[in-house]
């Protein structure tokens, strides 16, 4: 039981009915996470942006969602895992690429570098130091990619903790926290 009212979209007619109307649009649906932060009409419209902006940046979706994984298990968020687990194979990701990032891992060098840098940041809120700036500039990131990794975490912590601190009801297919 969400420790917050979840709103029904069907019921809203003020500026939030349109930004629910484009999560439904991508979704199908409005999740329960999105119905929760609509009780704010502020939190709506900088979280949809967010996931807009970043979802066209450098980094691009499918790694996105591997870091929203990441994200999610260190700070137990089952909510988030799951949802990101499902968008992540929607956008190209396997299974085993999904588990693996989930744990901070990746086969590939450029997302293993991202991943290794998003894990750092959770783990150390935030405090990186030059060698972890510096050994993400040797495995190849850019500047832009660096900056976009902490613009991804940062947003995944803000979901993380809407849904944990609300505890609002998962409405997709879970997937287990591995920590």
């Amino acid at each position: 039981m969400s420790r917050i009212d979840l709103t029904n979209p069907d019921q809203i007619t003020d500026e939030r009915a349109e930004t629910l109307a484009q999560i439904k649009g991508a979704f199908g649906l409005v999740p329960n996470m999105f119905r929760a932060v609509a009780n704010s009409p502020a939190a709506l419209r900088s979280m949809w942006a967010q996931f807009g902006a970043l979802g066209n940046g450098k980094l691009g979706a499918k790694l996105g969602e591997m870091v929203a994984v990441a994200v999610a298990d260190r700070n137990r968020c089952d909510y988030c895992l799951s949802a990101h687990t499902m968008l992540g194979k929607k956008a190209g990701a396997t299974a085993e690429e999904m588990t693996n990032a989930q744990s901070g891992r990746s086969d590939d060098p450029r997302a293993a570098a991202v991943l290794t840098l998003a894990t750092t940041l959770v783990d150390h809120r935030g405090r990186l130091t030059d060698a972890d700036v510096q050994a993400a500039r040797d495995a190849g990131l850019s500047q832009e990619e660096i900056v976009e990794t902490v613009a991804h975490v940062a947003l995944n912590v803000f979901t993380n903790y809407i849904n944990v601190a609300l505890d609002v009801p998962v409405d997709f297919t879970r997937v287990s926290l591995t920590r």
